[in-house]
C-alpha cells in the first residue's frame, strides 16, 4: 500500500509550498531548516520518512546560493533518513542561463547543478520552464519539465476581448510565443534588434497597430529585454501592451523601470516570491502554479500519466 504524500519545503518559497499542500489536502512535512551560528545550513527532519516517497519544494531563486545549498542539504538529510525516493520540485531552476559553451573558458552551470542534485540523492526532478529545453538532457534522473505558460494561457483566455496579437521579445522565445498564439488563435509578431549590441534599435515584424499586444517570455530579470519590446510595440502603434512571464526574478531596478514604462500590466506566476517592492507595484499581478504542481505530485505519487499536463503544441 502506497504511503501518504509527505511534502517538505525550504525557506525559498514557503507560501507556494503551503498552497500546494492545501490543494493536496495534506499538512506540510515537519523539518527544521535553519542555520548554525556561522551561517552553515542546518537541516533536521522532524518525522519518520523511512521507506516513503517524499517531495521537497524549493526554488533556487535569490539568494540563489543560499537556497541551492539548503535544497542539497535537505535532500541529503532525507536520503540519510532512509526515504525510498526523493522527488525534488524546483519551480524555478537557477543557474540555468549557462547551458552551453558559447565562449572559451566558461562554466556549464546548468549541467553542474543537475549533477549536484543526483549526487545529493534526488530521484526525480519536477520543474517549470527551464531557460532552455536542452537542460533536461543534463540530468541522469527522470525530469518532468512542465510549463507555467499553461497557467498564463488560462489567465489570458479569461481576459481575452479580441484583437490580441502575441509578440516574442527575442529570437529565443519565438517557438514559445508561436505555440501560445496558436492556442489562443491569434496572430504572432516578433521583435528584431539592429544596431550596436549595447543600444540596439527595436523593430517589430508584424502589424500591431491599434491592437492589444501580449508579450510572452519565460522570465523577467532586469527587464531590459521586456521593456525594449514594449517600446518597440508602442512605437509601431500598439494600443496597449501587456506582458506575461513565468519567472519573476526582477533584479536590480526592474520594478521601478516597469512602473515607469508604458507597459500596462505584467502577469507572473509564483514560482518565485515577489519582493515587497514588487507586491506594491500597481502593474504587477500574480497567478499561482500551485494547482498544477499539486496535480503533478498526486499523479507522480500514484504513478499516473503526466502527458495531459505537458505544454501542448
Amino acid at each position: 500500500m502506497r504511503s501518504r504524500i509527505v511534502l517538505f519545503t525550504g525557506n525559498s518559497n514557503p507560501p507556494l509550498a503551503h498552497k500546494v499542500c492545501f490543494h493536496l489536502g495534506v499538512p506540510p512535512g515537519q523539518a527544521l531548516v535553519g542555520r548554525f551560528s556561522d551561517g552553515e545550513v542546518r537541516v533536521e527532519v522532524g518525522g519518520n520518512v523511512r521507506g516513503m516517497d517524499v517531495y521537497v519544494i524549493q526554488s533556487t531563486c535569490p539568494p540563489v546560493n543560499e537556497n541551492l545549498i539548503e535544497l542539497l542539504v535537505m535532500i541529503d538529510a532525507l536520503k540519510r533518513a532512509s526515504a525510498r525516493r526523493i522527488n525534488v520540485i524546483v519551480p524555478y531552476y537557477g543557474y540555468g542561463r549557462q547551458d552551453k559553451k558559447d565562449k572559451p573558458r566558461v562554466a556549464l552551470t546548468a549541467k553542474m547543478v543537475a549533477d549536484l542534485f543526483s549526487v545529493a540523492g534526488a530521484g526525480r526532478v519536477i520543474t517549470l520552464d527551464f531557460h532552455a529545453n536542452q537542460i533536461q538532457g543534463f540530468f541522469n534522473i527522470p525530469v518532468d519539465h512542465l510549463s507555467g505558460t499553461e497557467v498564463l494561457l488560462e489567465d489570458v483566455r479569461n481576459n481575452q476581448v479580441g484583437g490580441e496579437i502575441v509578440v516574442a521579445p527575442d529570437s529565443g522565445g519565438v517557438e514559445r510565443a508561436r505555440r501560445f498564439a496558436s492556442r489562443l488563435e491569434v496572430d504572432l509578431a516578433l521583435m528584431d534588434y539592429r544596431g550596436a549590441e549595447t543600444t540596439p534599435e527595436s523593430y517589430i515584424v508584424g502589424d500591431v497597430r491599434g491592437r492589444r499586444v501580449i508579450i510572452l517570455d519565460d522570465m523577467v530579470d532586469t527587464g531590459r529585454t521586456l521593456l525594449r519590446a514594449v517600446d518597440g510595440a508602442r512605437a509601431a502603434g500598439a494600443a496597449v501592451v501587456d506582458a506575461y512571464c513565468v519567472h519573476a526574478v526582477l533584479s536590480g531596478g526592474a520594478v521601478e523601470a516597469i512602473e515607469e514604462s508604458p507597459l500596462r500590466s505584467l502577469t507572473v506566476t509564483d514560482t518565485i516570491p515577489l519582493s515587497l517592492k514588487a507586491e506594491q507595484c500597481s502593474k504587477i499581478r500574480t497567478v499561482s502554479v500551485a494547482p498544477l504542481l499539486a496535480e503533478v505530485v498526486r499523479r507522480v505519487h500514484y504513478e499516473e500519466s503526466l502527458s495531459s499536463l505537458f505544454w501542448k503544441p
